[in-house]
């Protein structure tokens, strides 16, 4: 009987996108063999999320095995406040590279189909993407996840090199500091008037 993994504690509802199904043959003397592969990105929205494969000779079940091997793959990445990346990083799985880059607020998810379900579903909300090298969906996943697991926290390096966290997060520092200013204008604005 297969584990339920809805009613571990601290498991909340987990987003599950079937990113790629494709039918691979194995011939054999007796003619070919059909079966249906999978591929499924898991996330909870809140920085973990897993990848999984599954075979079998019906979709549903092939999906169902993706899943919870997915589930069961499952990793934690950094995710800033905003909801992007704390800086750029460059993942790689065979002849595939994905370009990985902060974006301002509003921004949304810039990428292609099978990196847009891995980072959807860790929850991220504004992210460009680039593909660099092959558009396999399978090798721009793996090299997502690569480099999602590249990722730095940016408060953890602070503190190891002892400086303070606007140093380290220069560029969209100024950002915030821009619109502080602008809230502040504003604020006066509406004093005098």
């Amino acid at each position: 009987m297969a584990a339920d993994f809805s009613r571990k504690e601290g498991v909340t509802e987990l987003i599950e996108t079937v990113v790629t199904i494709k039918r691979v043959a194995k011939v054999t003397k007796g003619g070919r063999n059909f079966k249906l592969s999978a591929w499924v990105v898991v996330g909870d929205g809140n920085g973990r999320v897993g990848i999984g494969h599954g075979k079998a000779s019906e979709t549903p079940d092939a999906i169902q095995k993706a899943t919870k091997r997915a589930r069961k793959n499952m990793v934690k990445v950094v995710i800033t406040g905003s909801g992007t990346l704390p800086h750029d990083v460059i993942g790689e799985m065979g002849a595939s590279r994905v370009l990985l880059k902060p974006a301002a607020p509003g921004t949304g998810i810039i990428a292609p189909q099978p990196v847009r379900a891995v980072l959807e579903a860790a929850g991220y909300k504004d992210v460009l993407t680039k593909s660099l090298g092959s558009h396999n969906a399978v090798n721009l996943l793996k090299a997502t996840l690569n480099g999602l697991l590249q990722l730095k926290d940016p408060e953890k390096v602070a503190k190891e090199r002892g400086i303070p966290i606007s140093v380290i997060q220069r560029r969209f520092y100024r950002v915030q500091k821009a619109e502080d200013k602008n809230e502040e204008e504003l604020h006066r604005e509406a004093q005098e008037g």
